[in-house]
């Protein structure tokens, strides 16, 4: 009899604690929903400028780090795009960081799944001035700014030069979004969220 007593006391503790986890959710080394967002275009570009582009992210947990996929379609065939993670989406950007290249293939579409940070703990910061180096000459910083942790909670995808931005019907000016600080405007972003609440931000 006090075996049967015993069963019944650890199956309701465990049907307790089976309970109060759900109600908690997903703790910070366990598998969560992913999160998805879609992309659009960039505020203030022309009408003739990649009208059909856009994006879609799909961000999964892997518990040590996160599988951040991104599907952009509606370019032409062979365009090559910058991603970076932004401060915010729109200009002055604020701080962002370049992750990878996306070429399109010749339907227009490219698939890329990158594993990186990229939840609520995305962030920079500099804690103070340092040295920096300079492979690019005058269009790199010789040192930095010091600031607190900043949170890159946006995405944002540039042309990767002038000529694919005028070959997607967008316009020809220079920007520093590339490896080599040559590429042409953004094009694409997450500017549907609020400045300070990214999509990043609700991946926990």
């Amino acid at each position: 009899m006090r075996q049967v007593h015993d069963r019944v006391r650890k199956a309701a503790l465990t049907a307790i604690l089976a309970g109060a986890a759900a109600m908690l959710g997903p703790g910070r080394g366990e598998a969560a929903s992913p999160v998805q967002f879609d992309m659009v275009r960039s505020n203030g570009l022309p009408a003739t400028c990649a009208p059909r582009g856009h994006a879609h992210v799909t961000v999964s947990e892997l518990g040590f780090s996160e599988r951040f996929q991104i599907k952009v379609e509606g370019f032409r065939a062979n365009t090559t795009l910058a991603l970076f993670f932004l401060q915010v989406p729109n200009a002055p950007f604020g701080i962002g960081w370049y992750l990878a290249d996306l070429t399109t293939d010749a339907t227009g579409t490219v698939t890329r799944t990158l594993t990186t940070r990229a939840n609520d703990e995305t962030f920079a910061v500099a804690v103070g001035n340092a040295p920096a180096p300079k492979p690019h000459g005058a269009k790199d910083a010789g040192t930095n700014p010091r600031f607190n942790p900043v949170h890159t909670y946006h995405v944002g995808v540039w042309f990767d030069s002038v000529a694919d931005s005028v070959k997607n019907g967008c316009p020809a000016f220079t920007t520093p979004f590339n490896g080599d600080h040559t590429a042409g405007p953004q094009v694409l972003n997450t500017g549907t969220f609020p400045n300070n609440f990214g999509p990043l931000r609700k991946v926990f």
